[in-house]
């Protein structure tokens, strides 16, 4: 998978879980009808959240964008929505044009974050693994501390 594909796919997963966020959100607390998609939707929202982010710092080494393009692509994942129209605007801008530039054979790493990440391309399923928890263990830090504005 290059990174344009992976990083469409993220952003618009991201974009499907603010939707039905929102949806929970709605039927919660403007037609008081039920808040039973809240909880899960929120939590499936959190969790593609920290896959985003992940995803574009990877995808922000990868094809050393700019330090303002950068946090935009993190900042993109706060607005709702916002993470399609940002992928489109790099794509459009040929920032996610190419393959993966630290893979095997390839460039050599030339700093910390781009030998952590020609590790992650030389060894993709332990990478995946580590990923996988590293992100469950934030996930689950943050449910123990509950939804934002909540009170402990």
């Amino acid at each position: 998978m290059n990174p344009r594909t992976l990083f469409r796919i993220v952003a618009v997963a991201e974009a499907v879980t603010w939707a039905f966020l929102l949806l929970g959100m709605f039927l919660k607390y403007v037609t008081r009808t039920t808040e039973a998609l809240v909880p899960p939707a929120g939590a499936v929202h959190g969790f593609v959240f920290l896959c985003f982010v992940v995803t574009t710092v990877f995808i922000w080494i990868n094809q050393r964008w700019s330090v303002m393009t950068g946090l935009l692509g993190l900042a993109s994942a706060i607005v709702p929505f916002a993470t399609v129209p940002f992928e489109r605007w790099i794509e459009r801008r040929g920032r996610l044009g190419g393959g993966w530039r630290l893979a095997p054979g390839a460039e050599a790493p030339r700093n910390p974050a781009e030998q952590v990440q020609a590790w992650v391309l030389r060894s993709p399923i332990v990478a995946l693994l580590v990923a996988i928890v590293g992100i469950s263990v934030v996930f689950t830090v943050l449910l123990l501390v509950g939804p934002p504005g909540s009170s402990s």
